[in-house]
C-alpha cells in the first residue's frame, strides 16, 4: 500500500508539471551550481547533464554527500541531491540555510549473501554484515530494522562500496547490505550471491504508521530559491522531465549515466534504473511523504536528523 501511495504521488506529479509546464513565466536563463551523487540519487539528472534542456547547469559530481555540505553552505552550490537524513542535519545546522525541494529516491537497499542462511531480518543474528552509509540513512534504517526484529549482536562492518563489492565480487564476505547500483553490481560479478531481503519490506513490515522509505532528495539554498524562485521552478520542471525520461527508456538513459560516472557502466545502470525507485515529488507532497520517515529516525537517534524534526519551512512548495 506504501508503495502504491508513492506511486500515485509521482503520477500526479507528472501530471501537475504536464499542466504548469504550458503556463510557465518568461525567465532570464543563468547557469546554476548543482551537485548529483554517484548512485541512485544521481541517476535521475543525466539528461539535465548531457544538456537536453535550455537552461545551464554546471554539474559537481562526487560519492560523498559531506563534499556538498560545505559548498551549500558557503554558496559554491545552489542545488545538490542529498540522503535525506543529511539534508534535515544541514537545514539544523544552517538554521534554514537550505529547503527541500524534491524527493528523488525511495528505498534502494537491499541486503545481499553469499550463501542460503539468510531468509528474514532475525537469521542475521551473530552474523558479520558488510555496510557502507556510516552516519547516513543505510546505518539507521539498518539499526532500526534491528532493533525491531529483536536483534541486537551484528558485527557491523563499515566499508567504502568498492570495497564491499570486491569483497562480495571474490566470495570474502559473505553478507552486505548495499544500494543499487552498487548490490547490481555485486549480483553481475557474482553469481552465486542472491538478494537475501529488500530493505524497503522490511522497513515497512516494521513501521506501523504510514512512514516511506524516502531515501534521497534535492535541496536548494533558500537564500538562491529567494532570489531565483522562477530559476527553481524551472529546475524541478527539467528535473521531473528527466527523471521520467529516464524511468521510461532505462536502455537509453544508461549510456548517459555511464558517461557522467554515476555508475561503472551502462550494463550495471541499466539492469539498476528499475529498482532505484526514481521519483520526482515535489510541492505539498514532500512533507507528507518524508515527514513519518523522519519521525522514525528522530525517534531512533535524534542524532540522526541534526537533533530536530525539520520545521514546515524546510519543505518547498512552489
Amino acid at each position: 500500500m506504501k508503495k502504491l501511495i508513492a506511486l500515485i504521488l509521482t503520477a500526479a506529479l507528472v501530471f501537475s508539471f504536464a499542466a504548469c509546464g504550458k503556463t510557465q513565466p518568461s525567465y532570464t536563463g543563468m547557469t546554476v551550481n548543482v551537485g548529483m551523487l554517484k548512485g541512485p540519487t544521481g541517476v535521475g539528472s543525466v539528461y539535465l547533464m548531457d544538456g537536453e534542456y535550455e537552461d545551464t547547469y554546471e554539474f559537481t559530481v562526487t560519492s560523498e554527500a559531506t563534499d556538498f555540505v560545505a559548498k551549500l553552505s558557503n554558496g559554491d552550490l545552489d542545488i545538490a541531491a542529498l540522503p535525506t537524513n543529511v539534508a534535515a542535519s544541514l537545514y539544523n545546522k544552517t538554521n534554514g540555510g537550505v529547503q527541500v525541494i524534491a524527493l528523488n529516491t525511495l528505498g534502494v537497499l537491499y541486503v545481499l549473501e553469499n550463501g542460503d542462511k539468510i531468509n528474514e531480518v532475525s537469521d542475521l543474528s551473530g552474523k558479520t554484515v558488510y555496510v557502507h552509509g556510516q552516519g547516513a540513512n543505510p546505518e539507521f534504517v539498518l539499526n532500526y530494522i534491528l532493533e525491531k526484529n529483536g536483534v541486537s549482536d551484528v558485527n557491523v562492518i563499515f566499508k567504502d562500496p568498492a570495497e564491499i563489492v570486491a569483497l562480495m565480487a571474490s566470495g570474502e564476505a559473505e553478507i552486505c547490505m548495499l544500494p543499487v547500483p552498487h548490490a547490481t553490481t555485486v549480483l553481475m560479478k557474482n553469481p552465486t550471491v542472491h538478494v537475501a531481503l529488500d530493505v524497503t519490506d522490511e522497513y515497512e513490515a516494521v513501521t506501523e504508521d504510514s512512514s516511506v522509505l524516502t531515501m534521497g532528495c534535492v535541496v536548494a539554498r533558500t537564500d538562491f530559491i529567494n532570489e531565483h524562485p522562477e530559476t527553481v521552478k524551472k529546475f524541478l520542471e527539467n528535473y521531473n522531465a528527466s527523471v521520467e525520461k529516464v524511468i521510461t527508456d532505462p536502455k537509453a538513459a544508461s549510456e548517459l549515466v555511464a558517461k557522467y560516472e554515476i555508475t561503472g557502466s551502462a550494463a550495471i545502470a541499466e539492469k539498476a534504473i528499475p529498482d532505484c525507485n526514481l521519483v520526482c515529488i515535489t510541492g505539498d507532497e514532500i512533507q507528507p511523504a518524508v515527514e513519518g520517515y523522519y519521525n522514525v529516525l528522530f525517534n531512533a537517534n535524534p542524532k540522526a536528523v541534526g537533533g530536530f524534526i525539520p520545521a514546515e519551512d524546510f519543505y518547498y512548495v512552489g
